[in-house]
């Protein structure tokens, strides 16, 4: 398709929603609000609507009164019906994907309901905004002259039951138009490859040999990319292979630690990083403006929002609030309501709004500590029943802890670092390790696979820590008493490199 009437129609799309978009703009809260008595009324004659009366629901107060809020704990029984092929069990129209996502703590993986609503009006809606802000923001772009580089983290789907399990990016692309696959790279064959070894080295030889004008993917694995594209061509940096490389769009972790070394292999000043939002629950907010971090808050996508003041969180004075009730700069809590069937859902993550008028975010963090630097989510209960079983077998004790990441530099892979404190010492701290590792594996299936042949993650490195130094830190930083704790698992260094300065 010539490109000039590629721009046609972009333009053509891109003016016709963006009277939709300025509709949830001045009226946000109208909007939300008609969005949940529409899900409430489509959803009366499931089982879950009738269980909680959605027939009589006519307004925000009776539908937070009447259904409870849920995690993946309290509502994987009513998924796992629905993945046994059981219908209209929480949403009326079939189920036939699952995202199969990061584990609980009593699963090694989530799997999360994908509708067809979700999957038109949510995931792929978002991806046909996200070029339309681009291109208003970026009327000279070329992007259409070339191709979309996407790296996911697809792997085959899995049937079951008439159902299908698998990577978000699997079903995304499992569904795709067939002429989408003309406008990006590399082939879907490859996308879906399973072995992530062969898997880069076949993107590799695909995509150096396109135009490539955009990146897409979570910036760790595709440092792991770029770099391996770089190392296979023998060029110093990405522009020498795609001259016309103008824009990268990432999510899924903080970009921060990757940014200088993302702007040493793309050195062009005007190279523009737009980041989003999203995850398997949902698509929820997209950067909207050039050269700015903040992200508009998306409320058409069939998503209605709740959310929790983090100082509020898992008290008995715990309030669950709507988004007109929201401040600035504050940590929430994000309750979801979905056109998948996830009703009151805690996703875990924690947001602040920087603006309220339109409302755009910025994410904050999650509900608990957690290590996300590669997109492996490991969560204190990993962590923890990893080390237990660790002692088990090697008849240690452990009396404090901590773990952050080690962030890429250059070609050199992440890692975990992890400070310990042994009350009784393992005879080997090698086998120890080891252990651990393969613990965490099987315990976190995205840890699992980004350990995969050492691909992002190389195996953890320990420190054993000196008696009382995490005694010694609290104190130091006036922290001592039963209400302060250890910060066991962090996504920045800034406590581990402290308490390293103390045990040398």
């Amino acid at each position: 398709m010539p490109i000039p009437l590629v721009n046609s129609i972009a333009s053509w799309f891109l003016k016709k929603r963006f009277h939709q978009i300025d509709l949830f703009l001045k009226y946000p809260n109208e909007v939300q609000n008609e969005l949940i008595l529409s899900h409430l009324i489509k959803a009366k004659d499931t089982q879950f609507g009738k269980e909680y009366g959605f027939n009589s629901i006519t307004n925000y107060k009776t539908f937070a009164e009447r259904i409870p809020v849920t995690n993946y704990e309290s509502f994987k029984h009513l998924i796992e019906r629905s993945r046994q092929g059981e219908s209209n069990v929480f949403w009326p129209t079939p189920i036939k994907s699952f995202a199969k996502s990061s584990g609980t703590t009593n699963a090694k993986s989530k799997f999360i309901p994908v509708s067809t609503e979700s999957l038109l009006n949510c995931h792929y809606a978002a991806g046909k905004d996200l070029l339309c802000m681009y291109l208003n923001n970026n009327p000279e772009s070329q992007l259409f002259k070339g191709k979309s580089l996407r790296l996911g983290g697809s792997k085959e789907l899995y049937k079951q039951n008439g159902t299908s399990f698998g990577d978000l990016s699997a079903i995304l692309i499992d569904n795709m138009p067939f002429w989408a696959e003309f406008s990006s790279t590399p082939s879907n064959k490859v996308s879906l490859m399973s072995d992530w070894e062969y898997k880069m080295q076949a993107i590799v030889d695909e995509t150096i040999k396109e135009n490539v004008t955009s990146l897409a993917g979570v910036p760790s694995w595709m440092l792991v990319l770029l770099n391996n594209v770089l190392e296979s061509t023998g060029k110093n940096h990405l522009l020498d292979i795609w001259p016309n490389l103008e824009v990268y769009f990432h999510g899924g972790v903080s970009f921060l630690p990757y940014v200088a070394q993302y702007k040493n292999i793309i050195p062009k000043h005007n190279f523009k990083y737009y980041e989003i939002y999203n995850a398997s629950e949902g698509f929820f907010a997209i950067q909207d403006q050039n050269n700015s971090s903040d992200l508009l808050l998306m409320l058409d996508y069939g998503i209605f929002y709740e959310f929790i003041p983090m100082d509020t969180y898992g008290t008995k004075d715990e309030k669950i609030i709507r988004l007109s009730d929201v401040e600035l700069h504050k940590n929430y809590a994000i309750i979801i309501t979905t056109n998948a069937g996830l009703w009151r859902y805690k996703i875990g993550d924690t947001v602040r709004f920087t603006s309220l008028s339109p409302y755009r975010v910025k994410v904050s963090g999650r509900t608990k500590h957690h290590i996300n630097a590669f997109g492996e989510e490991l969560i204190i209960e990993n962590a923890e029943e990893a080390l237990k079983r660790v002692c088990q077998k090697t008849n240690a004790e452990i009396k404090e802890y901590t773990a952050a990441p080690i962030f890429m530099e250059g070609k050199e892979k992440g890692a975990h670092e992890w400070l310990i404190e042994f009350k009784k010492h393992p005879d080997n701290i090698d086998y120890f390790n080891e252990l651990l590792d393969n613990a965490l594996k099987a315990l976190n299936s995205d840890y699992e696979a980004k350990r995969y042949n050492n691909m992002t993650l190389k195996k953890p490195k320990i420190n054993i820590a000196r008696t009382h130094l995490f005694y010694d830190w609290l104190k130091s930083n006036d922290k001592l008493g039963g209400q302060h704790k250890i910060p066991r698992l962090s996504n920045s260094r800034q406590y581990i490199d402290e308490l390293l300065r103390l045990n040398a």
